[in-house]
């Protein structure tokens, strides 16, 4: 099984990097113009890659076929809680143990990375079962 998982996951962390960029570009732009501080610009930053994620997997990862309308609920569970995990990370590493909001972010985004790929790929895009015959 963790062999045939490997291909996924590889993909799902391409789709990542993609995501990623729009996220940390937004972290980025908010903290240095001095709108925000860390755990807000994570946050905001956090919700422009949801966008990006939920696209590009539900197409190219997981090849689902679920409708959006049972898709996108079951996505956006497992992303309240992978949000909710983001803003008590950011706050962990940056505000409390005072590591640099970038790599407070990376290390946050590599936690973050298995709970939203299992979340997404034993439920979210899960193949729906087919009925008994």
């Amino acid at each position: 099984m963790l062999k045939s998982l490997a291909p996924q996951f590889i993909r799902y962390v391409g789709v990542g990097f993609a995501a990623a960029a729009a996220h940390y570009g937004v972290l980025f732009s908010l903290v240095q113009s001095g709108l925000t501080g860390a755990v807000v610009g994570a946050l905001a930053g956090f919700i422009v890659g949801g966008v990006v994620s939920y696209g590009l997997n539900r197409r190219f990862t997981f090849r689902s076929d679920r409708g959006h309308d049972e898709a996108v609920p079951r996505f956006m569970l497992i992303t309240i809680v992978a949000f909710g995990l983001t803003g008590a990370l950011m706050w962990l590493f940056a505000d409390h143990f005072h590591i640099h909001y970038m790599l407070a972010q990376v290390i946050t985004t590599g936690i973050v990375l298995f709970w939203t790929f299992a979340g997404n790929r034993f439920w979210t895009f899960a193949a729906r079962p087919t009925p008994a015959s």
